[in-house]
């Protein structure tokens, strides 16, 4: 039986994961970090432990023995790595980089490959000169969260030039009804959902004409699991290729709950406004459809619906 070891995996893409694993006959452990998670399967073996603690990880590593290594653990608001551009380097940079030297301790030690999956973010290209964006486009952080990424992302060029058949997913956004709710497109569904319950009249925005490319996180995670299972290892965009603003999110949410007039709902406020927060990130994902023969499985429109649709049944 293939054994992959998943971190992060009590956040939203990390219970996903856990699910496809699962449904394909993988022994899954998963290391978790305080409070338990709240959509992990209960067939995933959990592991209390801290990713920074590099000695232990490997030693657990080194016990488990895993075929595949999928690394999604990461602080993952783009405001608090401002706030914490210390804290944010050590788990979503150096940690990582721990992680992928203690992959290859395995593959030395059981002399076969370990297959390792880091998830990357569209955070690393900062301010993009060209759109869309590829594999070969430059990396350009412009704020701690994406230089962290990044520092992540050139490692596993490192790793994988000395043996480790290591992949970086460079994730654009993906979302579901398991998103937080301190990310924007949560606050727009879950507003909207007090909205059309009487219980709000308004919701209240940062940056509304900053555009993204928005996918189905379900989507995203399929192609970790292809591009760990591919034979070569090698990065991949995974994106839609298509672009909306938080105005568009906003106002198909509002149309998706029956609310028309959605001018009288929507408020910006500067307070909430990013500093140096990229106008536009959009991937071109060529390589993973030809690739992986990965493909999004749902429109702009179809993950707005499922996420309102979530938020007015809690």
């Amino acid at each position: 039986m293939t054994v992959a070891f998943v971190t992060g995996i009590g956040g939203q893409d990390g219970g996903y994961l856990a699910d496809a694993l699962l449904a394909r006959g993988v022994e899954v452990h998963g290391l978790v970090r305080g409070a338990g998670p709240a959509f992990v399967h209960p067939d995933v073996t959990l592991h209390a432990g801290d990713l920074t603690d590099a000695d232990a990880v490997r030693g657990l590593l080194l016990d488990l023995a895993p075929d595949e290594v999928y690394n999604l653990a990461a602080i993952s608001s783009v405001a608090q790595s401002w706030q914490h551009p210390d804290a944010v380097r050590r788990v979503n940079g150096d940690a990582a980089v721990e992680l992928m030297a203690s992959s290859y301790a395995v593959m030395l030690a059981q002399g076969r490959p370990v297959r390792f999956v880091q998830a990357s973010s569209a955070e690393i290209f900062g301010q993009p000169a060209a759109t869309p964006q590829d594999e070969a486009t430059p990396l350009a952080p412009t704020n701690p969260y994406g230089e962290s990424k990044a520092v992540a992302h050139r490692a596993v060029g490192t790793w994988r030039a000395r043996g480790l058949p290591a992949v970086s997913a460079i994730l654009y956004n993906h979302e579901s009804p398991r998103r937080p709710e301190r990310f924007v497109t949560r606050r727009i569904t879950r507003g909207v959902a007090e909205i059309a319950h009487g219980r709000a009249d308004t919701l209240v925005l940062g940056n509304l004409d900053a555009r993204r490319d928005w996918g189905w996180a379900p989507d995203h995670v399929d192609a970790l699991v292809r591009a760990a299972r591919h034979p070569v290892a090698q990065d991949y965009v995974v994106a839609t290729g298509e672009t909306h603003s938080v105005r568009d999110f906003a106002v198909a949410a509002l149309a998706h709950a029956g609310i028309d007039d959605w001018e009288r709902h929507l408020r910006t406020d500067e307070a909430l406004v990013r500093p140096s927060d990229a106008a536009e990130l959009c991937g071109d994902s060529t390589r993973a459809r030809r690739d992986l023969g990965w493909q999004p499985t749902r429109s702009f429109t179809e993950v707005v619906a499922a996420m309102v649709d979530a938020d007015l049944a809690r």
